[in-house]
This record gives structure tokens, sequence and C-alpha cells, in this order.
């Protein structure tokens, strides 16, 4: 029987911006709308694969069979997804500890500490490759959460977008390539037909937009849903998810619930139930958005259930398993591999990496 645990007491996160807010103060206040969305979208190949490399030893086995699963969340879109289970009755069987970056999940997770975590895809690729294999990924739980916005009418379609400047964050990350294959898939050649300005923080480039020194910037939710109330005339003017699809031919991915393989095998029931539980959790992210924006506040993930609600449904919150999530995440680790190899560990991951497909 799995033990029973409390829920860890998660910290608060200021993800509310000022409605009234303006100019550079403005920008800075919503820069805590999305932490996680930028840290998953922008997490660094080269950090990856230094956390992951850091620590040399195989994740430890559980302790004993039927020990309360630990499950690591990243504060925002993926945990969002799993607040409803950690609310219900079920949740005591389970261990939740919230992190703020993807980064301190990693040695916890490969030095046997935790069981399973929510991290960025191509993480989950890294460290399948630096453990040898020792994790593997069991759903997709978030899709694209990158948008395309404008302060103008003028981008209706990718193809508006050549001869045109793009400010957005994360060169020589998922964002990058995910903006590169877009555009060049278009017939839009990313090095000489627009100008693409890569800025350290969602912030800075929101800043520019305000400013008047840009009109076009390329952003992650939930910030996205901050931007909009504080910036007039911005407007969302592509959805980079559905523009992926239809180049690619499946989702984009950003967020995976990756697990220890041995922690899995120790008690494959208890697993699936988790899984199971996973799953209707993200069912009612989906319908019942007020009851879940109420829990993102509640435990912290957002500051004001207000700015979840609008949030909700941009965040692209899903549980994919099986042969979808193979097939999604197999085309989307291609892409990150074409681009730069070690923005999946330096191979792409084999069969036994996806679970239950």
């Amino acid at each position: 029987m799995v033990i029973k645990r409390i829920i860890s007491v998660f910290t608060a996160l200021a993800l509310c911006v000022s409605l009234a807010a303006c100019g550079t103060t403005a920008a800075s206040s919503a820069a805590d709308a999305a932490p996680e969305a930028a840290a998953s979208e922008t997490a660094s190949s080269e950090a990856a694969s230094s956390q992951a490399a850091a620590p040399e030893e195989t994740p430890a086995s559980p302790e004993t069979a039927g020990a309360a699963l630990r499950i690591a969340g990243l504060k925002g879109p993926t945990t969002m997804g799993l607040v409803n289970l950690m609310s219900s009755a079920d949740g005591a069987n389970y261990e939740f500890t919230m992190y703020g970056a993807a980064d301190e999940i990693v040695p916890l997770l490969v030095k046997g500490e935790l069981d399973a975590a929510a991290v960025p895809a191509n993480l989950a690729a890294t460290l399948y490759q630096k453990t040898e294999g020792a994790v593997e990924v069991a759903c997709v739980n978030t899709l694209g959460v990158l948008y395309i916005l404008e302060n103008g009418e003028t981008i209706q379609s990718v193809a508006d977008l050549k001869g045109q400047t793009i400010v957005t964050t994360g060169k020589g990350t998922t964002p990058e390539y995910v903006l590169r294959y877009v555009l060049s898939q278009n017939g839009i050649d990313p090095d000489a037909d627009v100008t693409i300005e890569y800025c350290s923080e969602a912030t800075e480039a929101l800043s520019q937009v305000q400013a008047g020194m840009a009109s076009i910037a390329m952003l992650p939710q939930p910030f996205v849903t901050s931007a909009l109330s504080q910036v007039e005339g911005l407007r969302v003017a592509l959805d980079m998810n559905e523009e992926w699809e239809a180049v690619a031919g499946s989702q984009l991915v950003t967020g995976v619930l990756v697990a220890r393989k041995d922690a899995v095998e120790a008690d494959p029931a208890a697993f699936e139930a988790f899984l199971d539980g996973y799953a209707a959790s993200v069912e009612a992210a989906n319908t019942d958005l007020e009851g879940t924006a109420a829990l993102c506040e509640q435990y912290g993930i957002v500051a004001k259930a207000a700015l979840a609600q609008k949030a909700l449904p941009a965040c692209n919150i899903v549980f994919e398993t099986g042969d979808q999530m193979k097939t999604d995440l197999v085309n989307y680790f291609q892409v990150l591999f074409d681009a730069d190899p070690a923005s999946v560990g330096g191979a792409l991951p084999a069969d036994d990496f996806y679970y239950g497909a």
C-alpha cells in the first residue's frame, strides 16, 4: 500500500503583475508571471548537460516497494496540470515538491532523491543520455507555449514575418530552434530574410515593444497573458504551436514527466495509479478553469487566481502517452538534434526511453 504522506508546503511565487503598471516597471513586474515557461522554453543545453553530468552515480533504487512516489514540479504550466491531483484525497499518497528552475531538480532526480519530475522535454532527453538510460518519459504534459506578439496588424501569417525584426529570448536554445525551423519551412531564411534580436529575458523583449523600439516579439505563456493586459494594441499574431504542427506534422512539445525506471519498476501498479490521477487532474485543469485557477493560487504557482484563469486556456496543458507521445517527441527531438545535437544530450533517445510506447 502506498504510504500516506502530507503534500509539501509550497512557497508563493509572485506571478501577478499590476495591470496599472506601465513602461519598464510594468515589464519588470511581468517577468514574474512566467518563470517556468521561460525556463522550460529557454533551458540551455549547456546547463542541462552540466547539471546532469555532475553526479556520476546511477540513480539509487527506492528503499522499499510501496513507498510514496516523490514528484517534483516547476512553477508554471506543467504543475498547473497537477494541482487537482495535489488537492484530491489521492494526493496524500504522493510527496509533491515544487521548484523554480529545472536545474534544481536534475541532481535530485539523478541521485535518487526524486522519483519523477515535470521538466523541459529536451532536458529529459539529456537526462536519458547522462544516466545511460536510467530514466524514461511517461507523458507529455505541456505543448507549445510560444506566441508571436505584435503591436499592430501587419503579421497575419508566417510569410508576413519576412523583412521584419523579431525580439525574443533563448538564443542557442529551444525558442531559437523553433523559430528558425518554422521560418525555414515557410521559405524564409532566418539569417537573411528576418532580423532576430535575442534578449536575456522576456521583460527585456517586452520593454523594447513598449518603448517602440520593436513591434514584434516571441514570448512564452503565461507571460503573454500578463503582457497583453499591459501594452495597448499588443495582440497575439501567431500561435507557434499551430505553426509548428503545420510544417512538422506533429505537435510542438514543451514539458514532459520523466521518471526513474527503478522507481517505476519497484511498484508498477502504484505508478500507473499516479498516471491515472494525473490524467484526471489535467482533464480538470482544462474543464474547470475557475477551480484550477484557485488551486494555482493556493499552492503558490500563480499569485492570483484571476491571472491563472486567463492563462490556463493558452498554456496547452495536455496528457499524452504511448504512441502519440512518442511520435510528437521523436519529431521534436529530431529538429533539435539537427540544429544542435547537444540540445538533446548528443544523441537521440532509444525506444526504451518512451514508457508504454
